[in-house]
């Protein structure tokens, strides 16, 4: 079955990414159409924190307030963190970031994921200009040239029109295959070990990270006190971490941390996830475009990923704002271009930075520690270079 209406724009996948562009465009207007294959299960207070979190910059939160969803997100279960404090476990050096230096009142938020996707969802399912088609797959996808628009093709068989549309299906994006669009792999042959922690002493509403050899150790402050970890390992030494009892992993974890806050004095079940980065070789086609992990997977050590992808829709939503502003076509190439220029770049930047960061730091090498520990404390004493890095991490 074929769909007479031209949509203005259909966004496929409706995770955090897909999902805000989806929001910011219906506020400005254009018709918009959502395809995923399946509704996120509802947050509840009274469950467990998600095991997996992100820490939203400033930029993030606005993009968020922006689509009326922040405050929502704020009052539930995000805590500010206000300092991170950086260490190496083999140099004395050391790198501490404060939201007082810059003048604001936090660096971020830490956030449930399942909790972001909840609200948008919630917004989505109230949004009367956003077409929610769900459950439902795209299998194919074409030019519609007599239209000026992209037809897809969805696994009951109805056939959606569109003037653009834009992949948020993920880092395995199922379009971005389709379109044949190359990518650049890197597997870390790493994973990711997250768990929710007690400490000793309190988190004292800081992101703290440590630099291990062959690792990375990311404490998070979350509202109840606790801290969420991300603890990177190679995968067979995160196979043996995952199996140990609670009692071992908790003696195992403080010392990883230093003690920093004091002994573990409790944890959750554990979880782990791949480490990998992909980046896509370009961002566009014929009235098609990338955003998020679908144009770019990155090592989740600066914890900027979905961040990164907040801005892609941020900057796509402005652009196609303006092409109609202009009465131009919104899904013309030099639109399309516009967007993949400034995003790619940045993007590009910063996935290639945080797989340096990996790399330099990954090694156990005492003269390369003593490198990294000397770059460390000069940054710290640096205050207009510590500016630099914490307003690129805000998006500023």
């Amino acid at each position: 079955m074929t769909s007479r209406q031209i949509h203005d724009v259909a966004v496929v996948g409706a995770g955090m990414v897909g999902a805000t562009l989806a929001l910011d465009l219906a506020a400005r207007g254009f018709d918009v159409v959502l395809i995923e294959p399946r509704a996120p299960a509802p947050w509840r207070a009274e469950e467990e924190v998600d095991l997996r979190v992100v820490a939203l910059a400033p930029s993030a939160q606005m993009s968020l307030g922006k689509i009326g969803v922040w405050p929502d997100i704020a009052a539930a279960r995000a805590n500010a963190y206000a300092r991170m404090h950086v260490w190496d476990a083999l140099a004395p050096g050391s790198l501490t970031f404060d939201a007082a230096d810059d003048g604001v009142a936090a660096l971020g938020h830490i956030v449930e994921n399942k909790l972001i996707q909840s609200q948008l969802w919630r917004a989505l399912e109230r949004n009367a200009a956003i077409t929610l088609r769900c459950p439902a797959r795209v299998t194919a996808t074409e030019l519609d040239g007599e239209r000026g628009s992209r037809a897809l093709v969805l696994d009951d068989g109805t056939r959606l029109v569109a003037r653009l549309v834009v992949a948020a299906d993920g880092g395995d994006s199922a379009l971005r295959e389709m379109l044949a669009i190359a990518t650049r792999d890197r597997d870390y042959a790493q994973r990711a070990i997250v768990a929710h922690v007690a400490t000793e002493r309190p988190h004292e509403s800081t992101a703290w990270q440590r630099f291990l050899p062959h690792a990375t150790l990311a404490f998070l402050p979350l509202a109840d006190g606790r801290s969420s970890i991300v603890w990177s390992l190679p995968n067979a030494e995160a196979a043996r971490v995952l199996a140990l009892d609670d009692d071992a992993f908790r003696a195992e974890l403080g010392a990883a941390f230093d003690f920093r806050l004091g002994p573990i004095a409790a944890t959750t079940a554990r979880a782990a996830f791949p480490l990998r980065l992909r980046v896509a070789e370009r961002y566009i086609a014929p009235r098609f475009a990338l955003i998020g992990d679908s144009a770019h997977v990155v090592h989740p050590l600066a914890g900027q990923g979905v961040n990164l992808g907040l801005r892609d829709a941020a900057l796509l939503a402005e652009v196609l704002a303006a092409e109609r502003h202009d009465r131009r076509d919104i899904a013309g190439e030099p639109a399309l271009r516009r967007y993949e220029r400034r995003r790619r770049s940045d993007n590009a930047l910063s996935a290639h930075a945080f797989d340096a960061i990996q790399r330099g730091f990954g090694s156990d090498s005492i003269a390369v520690a003593a490198l990294r520990g000397l770059g460390l404390a000069a940054i710290d004493r640096v205050a207009p270079v510590k500016r630099l890095f914490v307003r690129h991490a805000a998006g500023a």
